[in-house]
This record gives structure tokens, C-alpha cells and sequence, in this order.
């Protein structure tokens, strides 16, 4: 594996096991994106069957006009959910994603004052998708079976 975080042999506890880590190294960060872009996907699909129903939340956190932002952020959630799944434009998808779970960090932790402990899933999704967004989608991706990536 010639990738820079595949595991040194030299560096582990148990060299023996460099060879597993390595083997299951993609397929367990593709799995990883496919559970992320499915939850997001849930997550948002009952927001695009009525894209403008979140139009006073998405306002109440200051995001005016509310009719442009509340059908975005269904899109985001759920079409953005679909393209990290497929990984395809998996980078930008991920993106709007990271800044769509750091507005729920701030909802969680400001406006509604539950502070770490009401938005700690949102920081873990957020670092979640942030890592897809640097990263991209990896080998098994859409991104990499049409040979470009943004």
C-alpha cells in the first residue's frame, strides 16, 4: 500500500497485523463514507419532501431569506448525502455537509444552550464529513472510476 497512512510495519506493537490493517484500510473508510452519506441522506429526506418547512429554524439562526436557505439545506442533507455515499463530488458534497453539522454545533451548544453535551453528535459527524472533504472518496468511489476528483 503505498498510501502515507497505511501503517509502518516497524512502528506496530504486532507487525503481523500490518498486513490485515493494510488489506482492510480502504474498505473500512469507504464503508465509513457509505454509513455517513446514508445517515445524512435519512437525515435530510424528510426535509426535501417539503424543502420550505425549515424555513423559520434556518432564520431563527439568523441564515435570512429563510426561502432560499431552508431548500438548501435540504438539498445539502439529502442530495449531499447521496454524492459522499456514491463519492462523487465527494469533496464539495462533504463540505456543504461539515459547515450544515457546524451550524447544528452552534445551534446545540449557543442558541439552545445544552452546550458539549447536546452537540456532541454534530461535532463527531462534522469531523466525520471533514475528514471526506479533505480526503476525498478514495479508490471505490465514482470519483475515481471516472478518473477525476474536484
Amino acid at each position: 500500500m503505498t498510501d502515507a497512512t497505511a501503517p509502518s510495519s516497524k512502528r506496530l506493537i504486532v507487525p503481523a497485523l500490518g498486513g490485515l490493517y493494510a488489506s482492510l484500510h480502504d474498505g473500512v473508510e469507504t464503508l465509513l463514507r457509505v454509513v455517513a452519506g446514508l445517515a445524512l441522506v435519512t437525515h435530510g429526506a424528510t426535509k426535501i419532501v417539503d424543502p420550505f418547512g425549515a424555513t423559520e429554524m434556518v432564520e431563527g439562526l439568523g441564515f435570512y431569506p429563510g426561502v432560499f436557505w431552508s431548500p438548501l439545506l435540504s438539498a445539502t442533507e439529502f442530495f449531499g448525502g447521496i454524492l459522499v455515499a456514491i463519492g462523487l463530488l465527494a469533496r464539495p458534497a462533504a463540505f456543504a455537509a461539515t459547515f450544515v453539522l457546524l451550524v447544528t454545533v452552534w445551534f446545540h451548544w449557543v442558541t439552545v444552550g445544552q452546550g458539549y453535551s447536546g452537540a456532541e453528535k454534530s461535532i463527531l459527524w462534522a469531523a466525520i464529513f471533514l475528514f471526506f472533504a479533505v480526503r476525498g472518496g478514495n479508490r471505490h468511489s465514482v470519483d475515481a472510476k471516472i478518473g477525476k476528483e474536484f
